[in-house]
């Protein structure tokens, strides 16, 4: 897929993007963490039957990075933008995590813009537990300044301890992801800072699209009480739970959740 990756300004930020397939566009955004390639399975499943679009945030990846104030909503105009200069005048908005919050603020700024939501382990505000896991892995990262370290004191948050004990190669794997960051240091604190200001929930039932939540019923990030303050605010949406896993459910039960998110797209 990397002989498709483009970059183009989108306001004073170079931004790093995959364009591929053809069809109904499909907008994918990663969270906090990590940058495009987050979505790499699901673009391998969706590319044949969608137009498949995703990027690395401002702040991520091979986008610009600098070390300033950000907010979801700023992320969110810059999706919008990529998709203007991409001629895509709506899509399906897939966001998780903190590619979740953008794509609310999506809906709310442009609400014809987005076919419909698909929010994985995300939420309008995070409660206190999200909050004190949030911050402790930004305080872990600001004290030892090395992505490996922050990934040996993070790993445990993203997926469940079942998952933890009993998938060691696994979890390796994905601490050696999240320990092989490149961003700067400063780009993640910013952007964990605009997590813990994220708050939508008092707009909720100003979301009129297609809405579906999915979540892990054991995340501390996303938990169950974010999820349903999400669910109980957007009127008629779906909510898909994940039992026995966490903020990572998409890479721990990813057959369910490859074919939720497929059922879906194809049902609107």
């Amino acid at each position: 897929m990397k002989e498709h990756l483009k970059t183009t300004k989108i306001g004073e930020y170079d931004i790093q993007y995959l364009d591929i397939g053809e069809g109904i566009p499909v907008v994918l955004i990663h969270g906090l963490a990590g940058d495009y390639s987050a979505w790499t399975s699901q673009i391998q499943i969706l590319k044949d039957h969608y137009r498949v679009i995703a990027f690395d945030n401002r702040g991520a990846g091979k986008s610009t990075q600098v070390d300033e104030p950000i907010s979801t909503q700023d992320l969110a105009k810059d999706t919008l933008g990529l998709m203007d200069y991409l001629g895509v005048q709506s899509a399906h908005i897939v966001g998780r995590s903190m590619g979740g919050a953008v794509a609310q603020h999506m809906a709310l700024m442009s609400p014809k813009r987005v076919k419909s939501l698909v929010l994985c382990a995300s939420f309008a505000i995070l409660d206190p537990l999200g909050r004190r896991v949030l911050f402790n892995m930004r305080e872990a990262l600001e004290w030892r300044m090395n992505w490996a370290d922050h990934a040996r004191h993070s790993v445990q948050n993203f997926v469940s301890a079942d998952f933890f004990n009993h998938k060691q190669e696994q979890v390796k794997k994905i601490e050696s992801l999240i320990g092989g960051e490149t961003r700067l240091p400063a780009c993640y604190i910013r952007q964990n800072e605009a997590c813990q200001n994220h708050d939508t929930s008092s707009q909720l039932a100003l979301i009129k699209q297609p809405t579906l939540i999915m979540a892990g019923a054991s995340d501390p990030i996303c938990s169950l009480t974010a999820t349903h303050i999400l669910s109980s605010g957007i009127k008629d949406s779906q909510t898909i739970l994940f039992e026995n896993a966490s903020h990572f459910f998409l890479m721990e039960q990813a057959d369910k959740f490859n074919h939720s998110l497929l059922d879906w797209l194809n049902s609107h």
